[in-house]
């Protein structure tokens, strides 16, 4: 029996060295969907959403193949964290997380539409924050740059620093994909990753 074909719908090279972790068998596939929030989104909802929406718009390209969808959402009391984009941006974010704990959603979609598979997750993850100095912050950034990261750190690098503890299920989330769950799912799809 052929491995399905499996298609990670990103071209984030932060969830493609997670899914390697896994099988060195897939391809990237950019999505193609709108990513702006709704006004009344919450963080939860919108990361599953969005995880769903990539998947679907790469799976109506290819039906056969088993495609992955993940978005992540971060939230500081209630309020959406993106991604900084800048340094000026970044300090404040990690200004605003200092000594504060941020909640992660970070929803996976596995679909097929060959055959009607739907498989969704979101997994919960909280980064409880240390009272974090102006000069703390300012060398971190620094040194690490994380300004394509939601939340203005990288908890599989240096950014363990700036926390106290982190509260997760599986600590792959954290990064953009929870692969505790994504193994098990692609197992139950017939992908054989032993």
């Amino acid at each position: 029996m052929s491995q399905p074909r499996i298609i990670l719908a990103s071209t984030s090279r932060y969830r493609a060295g997670l899914l390697q972790r896994l099988t060195a068998d897939f391809e990237q596939v950019g999505p193609e969907c709108d990513e702006t929030p709704a006004a009344d989104d919450i963080p939860l909802l919108l990361a599953e959403r969005l995880a769903h929406e990539k998947a679907m718009s790469v799976a109506r390209r290819h039906p056969d193949a088993l495609v992955i969808g993940s978005d992540q959402v971060a939230s500081l009391k209630g309020a959406m964290l993106g991604k900084p984009g800048d340094h000026a941006t970044a300090v404040k974010q990690l200004g605003d997380c200092s000594d504060n704990n941020v909640d992660f959603y970070t929803a996976v979609s596995v679909v097929r539409l060959s055959d009607d598979t739907v498989h969704r997750h979101v997994d919960h993850t909280r980064v409880c924050f240390k009272k974090l100095s102006d000069n703390v912050i300012e060398q971190y950034l620094q040194k690490e740059q994380p300004y394509d990261c939601a939340g203005s750190f990288k908890s599989e690098a240096l950014g363990v620093v700036l926390f106290d503890h982190i509260d997760s299920t599986d600590p792959t989330a954290l990064i953009g994909l929870p692969l505790i769950w994504l193994a098990q799912t692609l197992g139950d799809c017939g992908v054989e990753l032993l």
